[in-house]
């Protein structure tokens, strides 16, 4: 029976007390960068491919497109319960600071892809992957090194703090790759890499191993049945949203339901494993603990309803608002970046303050309200016009921002607070599995919400539109049904959608007037706007609905609980009440 020891004797108060904020330094800088090139490439995306010579919307490169974009989040998804374990095996410390070298590495090798067209793209994909290595081990043990550094006092500060520097940093990869990409494409994973070497040798000199230890076998079987298993979902929820055999989507094709059955079937052989076997790999007696079960929870449907929120936004703003407003589609990526920038500033101003505040008043109002006040967020988004007026936007994505971060740091010092010092590592692993696989679920359901509303209206409008224009009746019905993804794709990459579906054979074709028209900044959006609307409003009332259920999941989380503590706290500002039987029993035997 192994038996949990510490590594070391308390620090002295006064080392204890500058350690803490060194290790808060530290692993804000790891969680930052790798929440930045989570998201970097989806502005520069265009600059890229450029730079590769390759063309992103020849239909045989959207596997390209999708798994540069996904295959970080994927590999980072699957591997991060793994490494998290790893960490309270092996040190936690240990771990981070092999994410630190294989991230910098990886960023490395990326800006140095020599190759063109796809063998140049199938090297930017297996380094993205490798990065996406480097990033799950960041990820999967910041917050135990948080935990293990912080008094259970000061945990919802430091944990906001690193919670909304990592959300944070997904909207500033934004802004920075349309920044970098078009001086050089290759800036934009370059940018990684001193700082990376900063903070590589700062964390091996600097970072202590406060943690607790369980020494236990490795679950081989359970770590390869998730990893298949999800990886297979994936795959499936990607190929999902593109076309097949003459369907807008292809989420009736025989490979979308292989993958999907295979995956299926490998997560509940991953289940049957781990309630079988001495040392699993997800902890599930955690899942006794009611603070972490619906923490969890409302963490995972919080992800839900903001992971695809990011990708509707780019393709409201760079394929309609920001044309129609005089920015040429080249330069919507990098104004699509600075324009969401009110939801940054809500997640930097909500998430420490509310951190900060849930150490003295617990978790559940904070993330309960900041659930509901989400909602809301969504139902004025949903209000709003197509061609809004740019304050009422702000104002919108603001009141986002705010409620996201004031969920955000309590809920996952709430989750921190609940574990049991040895198995940190792997609960927060699981919460963030949990939340990174909801990301891109949400992205397939947002999506296809979106593509089902433009297959709907989209055709006709097209069609009227081009034939109006001079373009032969045969070829703008051929043209109209075209998938739609094929149109996102192109607004979302900064390219002129019509110019793209036409060519320049048929331009040229045209008379000067038609071709200048079809190719104007507000052909597409007017044409685009009233199909986009039908698509827009079905996926923020997926959004509204999920964030309504992750209020009611957080606010089922009991009263203020901290693990090891004699009793659960009963706070009068929080709501709460004593900890139940079985949260007791978990206390002892999770």
């Amino acid at each position: 029976m192994s038996v949990a020891t510490p590594l070391s004797p308390a620090a002295p108060r006064t080392h204890a007390d500058r350690y803490k904020w060194v290790a808060l330094s530290n692993t804000t800088i790891g969680v930052l960068l790798a929440t930045i090139d989570s998201s970097i490439m989806l502005i520069a995306m265009p600059d890229i491919f450029r730079g590769i010579h390759l063309n992103p919307l020849v239909p045989g490169n959207s596997f390209y497109l999708l798994w540069m974009i996904l295959g970080y989040l994927v590999v980072s998804s699957v591997l991060v319960v793994s490494l998290g374990r790893l960490g309270d095996l092996f040190g936690r410390v240990r771990m981070y600071n092999l994410g630190f070298v294989i991230y910098t590495a990886a960023s490395l090798l990326l800006t140095i892809d020599w190759m063109t067209g796809d063998a140049g793209a199938t090297w930017l994909i297996v380094m993205r992957v490798v990065q996406g290595i480097g990033g799950a081990f960041l990820f999967a043990n910041s917050a135990a090194i948080l935990t293990d550094a912080f008094p259970v006092n000061q945990r919802g500060l430091a944990l906001g703090i690193n919670n909304i520097a990592g959300i944070s940093g997904s909207f500033i990869g934004l802004v920075l790759g349309g920044m970098l990409a078009p001086i050089d494409w290759r800036l934009v994973f370059l940018v990684s890499v001193p700082f990376g070497i900063f903070g590589t040798v700062w964390a091996y000199l600097k970072l202590e191993d406060h943690g607790v230890r369980q020494r236990a076998p490795i679950d081989w079987w359970g770590n390869i049945s998730f990893a298949l298993g999800l990886i297979l979902v994936m795959i499936g929820i990607t190929y999902g949203i593109e076309p097949h055999g003459g369907h807008t989507m292809g989420w009736g094709s025989p490979r979308v339901l292989l993958a999907l059955g295979c995956g299926l079937a490998l997560l509940c052989a991953f289940a049957a494993i781990q309630v079988r076997v001495r040392h699993p790999m997800f902890r599930l007696p955690l899942f006794r603990i009611r603070a972490y079960t619906f923490g969890v929870l409302s963490s995972f449907l919080a992800a839900m309803a903001r992971g695809g929120l990011m990708f509707m936004l780019i393709i409201w703003l760079q394929g309609i608002w920001l044309p129609l407003h005089g920015y040429s589609f080249a330069v919507t990526p990098l104004w699509a970046g600075i324009y969401m920038l009110p939801l940054s500033a809500g997640f930097l101003l909500a998430g420490p303050t509310s951190g900060f505040l849930s150490d003295r008043f617990g978790a559940r109002a904070f993330a309960t309200l900041g659930m509901a006040a989400a909602s809301l967020s969504f139902v004025l988004l949903d209000l709003l016009p197509t061609d809004f007026g740019y304050g009422s936007f702000a104002l919108v994505l603001l009141m986002n921002g705010l409620a996201m971060g004031a969920f955000s740091s309590p809920n996952r010092a709430g989750i921190m607070n609940s574990l049991p010092a040895e198995h940190r590592g792997a609960g927060s692993g699981m919460n963030t599995t949990f939340q990174n696989s909801a990301q891109v679920l949400s992205l397939g359901i947002f999506f296809s919400l979106m593509i089902a509303g433009l297959a709907a209206a989209l055709p006709a409008a097209m069609s009227r539109g081009l034939e109006a224009h001079g373009v032969p009746a045969a070829l703008a019905v051929h043209i109209s049904h075209l998938p739609p993804v094929s149109v996102l794709f192109a607004a979302f990459l900064g390219y002129n959608p019509v110019r793209q579906l036409l060519g320049p054979h048929v331009l040229g074709s045209l008379s000067g007037a038609n071709a200048d028209a079809l190719t104007s900044r507000g052909f597409f959006p007017q044409l685009i706007a009233g199909p986009f609307r039908e698509g827009l409003h079905a996926a923020l009332l997926f959004a509204i609905v999920a964030c309504v259920l992750a209020a009611l999941a957080s606010g089922s989380r009991g009263g203020r609980y901290v693990h090891g503590a004699a009793m659960a706290e009963r706070h009068p500002a929080d709501g709460g009440e004593p900890a139940s039987p079985g949260d007791a029993a978990s206390r002892s035997g999770a």
